[in-house]
């Protein structure tokens, strides 16, 4: 699995570059990017910190 970003919710506000331990997320253009797919270790932190619920799982 992997993360997917809803660009239409999300704020750029970095809480999920802040707690992702893999370093998947940016901000780019104040929004937040899935940039490193394939470090995610499944942890759901962004999800479970993303003040918007502007975070999905997506299947490979």
């Amino acid at each position: 699995m992997q993360p997917k970003i809803n660009k239409k919710i999300c704020i750029g506000c970095g809480t999920c570059v802040a707690v992702c331990p893999a370093g998947v997320f940016e901000i780019r253009n104040d929004k937040s990017e899935v940039v490193n797919p394939s470090l995610c270790i499944g942890c759901k932190s962004c999800i479970l910190n993303c003040p918007e619920g502007a975070i999905s799982f997506k299947k490979k």
